[in-house]
């Protein structure tokens, strides 16, 4: 077994093993275990970044074996520049988000702890895929835990929100399976992904794969018009689900642009660039208005991870290295920032059990140290410089105005609506006099809730300030896609 498999692997087996123990006495022995599987599945990610060779496009850690010889399918694990990150910021989303649930949940907690192992080692499987059923396997395998997260351990209404996510998720993936299938045949029997990229593709047969794709994955971004899933998902599901949907899972689609429709489709990519973008802009300026008039603290956060993705396909499809380097960039930071805003929120819905803004008020009097990681967090949310938050988007806004001057001050003014939203959140929520006697009893976090939130300060402030070991990394990888996505197979 490579390190990719491991880091796949290890998950999935504690979480499997977790399964074994479901009486309530067991309670604290599963939250230990749960723990002790996340640490290892983390700390087998790390040698990763440090055996990983800077200056090469080609995968990395490659294992491949026949899986199903009769439809030359292979279990084809790697990573490049592009996918390396991914690997273990989803380890550490998982290992904080079971840090953070540790009292929280109460009623079947080893069946809970169990669906985020096996979540984390299949979105793991997806970054790492190099084979096209291998990758659709993993892709909609994640669908399976997240589906029963928010279903047994969601609010009241989490039945509908648990299916509206499965049904919006699956109908696209339909799709993808088409073309999957039609790239299998038209390359003579492959399903290598690679492969793939270098099949001479006409324009009618591309524009279909490039549609075929987006149907998967803009609604997994989730991109306007087909975002509307996730507020509601949102809203219900555990604080823990928040938190690794927008982290990892919403990253996903955005990785599936790079590895199928630019590579696989570029004429189509190209051809189709404007739309990309004019459905980028509306998700950064419009959807960033519509998390102004939020009145469900969650349903604020959702929307905004809404219009930050905005700017992840944004900075793909102008075609530049900056931008797509920023649209890496804003992913990753991203899944330090969302997480940290919505494991914030949980923090105040396991005291007050409300997330409607209007409930709360003054909350910085009787929780000075919370108060200060949030204020944190908001900053981030909003790109101050010097916080993770500001990097990806500030690269991908240059490279949009290197494109064109007028898109780059659309994609701007997101910066005015992001501040309006998260600092307005923050007033009302913190800000100014308790407003009722639930917040004056309120009582500060504890020692575990402190260490997760100070975890997450130190990703996000060493990101703004030392981006450079995230950037090295996809440099070289991005040119390379860039070159090829510029080399038209039409002629």
């Amino acid at each position: 077994m490579g390190l990719l498999s491991l880091a796949i692997w290890v998950p999935i087996a504690f979480g499997a093993l977790l399964l074994l123990f479901g009486r309530a006495n067991h309670a604290r022995m599963v939250r230990w275990l749960a723990l002790i599987g996340a640490l290892i599945s983390f700390i087998v990610t790390l040698p990763l970044y440090n055996g990983f060779k800077l200056g090469t496009a080609a995968m990395q850690f490659v294992e491949k074996s026949p899986w199903i010889k009769g439809l030359n399918i292979y279990y084809h694990l790697g990573v490049d520049g592009i996918s390396l990150w991914f690997v273990p910021l989803t380890a550490f989303i998982t290992v904080i988000v079971v840090i953070a649930s540790w009292e929280a949940i109460t009623e079947r907690v080893n069946q809970y702890m169990s669906a985020f192992l096996i979540l984390s080692g299949l979105m793991i499987g997806v970054f790492s895929a190099l084979d096209g059923m291998l990758f659709y396997v993993f892709f909609e395998a994640t669908l399976i835990p997240m589906y029963l997260i928010i279903g047994i351990w969601g609010g009241p209404r989490k039945i509908y929100a648990a299916f509206k996510f499965f049904l919006y998720t699956l109908f696209g993936s339909l799709l993808m399976l088409i073309a999957l299938i039609f790239l299998y045949h038209k390359s003579g029997g492959s399903f290598d992904i690679a492969a793939w990229h270098q099949l001479p593709l006409d324009g009618r047969t591309q524009t279909f794969l490039f549609f075929a794709f987006f149907a998967a994955f803009a609604v997994k971004v989730p991109m306007w018009p087909v975002h509307t899933w996730l507020p509601d998902v949102h809203v219900e599901a555990p604080t823990g689900g928040s938190a690794v949907l927008a982290a990892i899972m919403l990253k996903l689609g955005a990785y599936g642009f790079l590895r199928f429709s630019l590579p696989i489709a570029p004429d189509a990519a190209h051809e189709w660039a404007w739309l990309m973008i004019a459905l980028s802009l509306i998700a950064v300026i419009y959807v960033g208005l519509v998390a102004m008039v939020q009145k469900d603290m969650k349903k604020l956060v959702a929307y905004s991870s809404v219009a930050h993705m905005g700017f992840v396909t944004l900075g793909f499809f102008i075609f530049n290295d900056l931008g797509m380097s920023g649209g890496l960039v804003q992913m990753i930071a991203h899944g330090f920032v969302s997480a940290a805003m919505f494991l914030s929120i949980g923090v105040l819905y396991d005291r007050m059990h409300s997330r409607e803004i209007a409930d709360y008020g003054g909350v910085v009097n009787v929780m000075p140290k919370f108060a200060a990681f949030v204020l944190l967090f908001t900053m981030a949310n909003l790109a101050l410089p010097g916080t993770a938050g500001f990097v990806g988007e500030w690269m991908v806004i240059l490279a949009t105005v290197k494109a064109n001057f007028w898109l780059g001050i659309g994609a701007a003014t997101a910066v005015i609506w992001g501040a309006a939203y998260s600092l307005w959140f923050y007033k009302r929520v913190y800000l100014g006099a308790p407003g009722n006697d639930k917040v004056r009893a309120l009582q500060d976090i504890g020692a575990r809730e402190f260490l997760v939130l100070a975890v997450l300060t130190v990703a996000i402030l060493y990101m703004g300030v030392f981006p450079r070991p995230f950037t090295d990394v996809m440099d070289t990888s991005v040119a390379e896609l860039l070159k090829h996505v510029a080399l038209s197979k039409l002629n």
